[in-house]
């Protein structure tokens, strides 16, 4: 997740130019919202043989997974900056998957397991004597 102060085509090709890169491949769709940033981002970058959609509700999956985020980061408003704001963020999705077992997939045994694995992993990240 990237934070950005404006949504300008500025902003939108620096998201995209990292999203590329991290990727490692052009893909075949893109998907965003309505703003006509992400359009002109995607034409200063000559991507246009990927296919742009804008339609209403197609980027939900995708806004759906920053849900628990978007919760966590209004609970926290007092971020001083945006900043740090980002850098709170890059360690939640860190660690976050460490914590979150779906618990509806595993067997309680499991599920224990997996806990005390993660809370041991913590332990010794944090440097907490058991």
């Amino acid at each position: 997740m990237l934070l950005q102060a404006k949504r300008d085509t500025k902003a939108a090709r620096k998201l995209m130019r990292k999203l590329l890169k991290r990727q490692g491949m052009v893909p075949d769709e893109w998907v965003t919202d309505k703003n006509p940033s992400y359009g002109a981002a995607l034409r200063s970058l000559k991507l246009t043989r990927a296919v742009h959609t804008r339609r209403k509700r197609a980027n939900n999956r995708a806004e759906s997974s920053h849900v628990p985020v978007r919760r966590r980061e209004r609970n926290l408003q007092g971020f001083k900056s945006p900043r740090s704001a980002q850098r709170f963020l890059s360690l939640h999705a860190a660690t976050y998957n460490l914590f979150t077992v779906p618990c509806h997939l595993v067997s309680a045994r499991t599920h224990r397991l997996f806990r005390a694995e993660a809370f041991e992993a913590w332990r010794t990240a944090a440097g907490v004597a058991a």
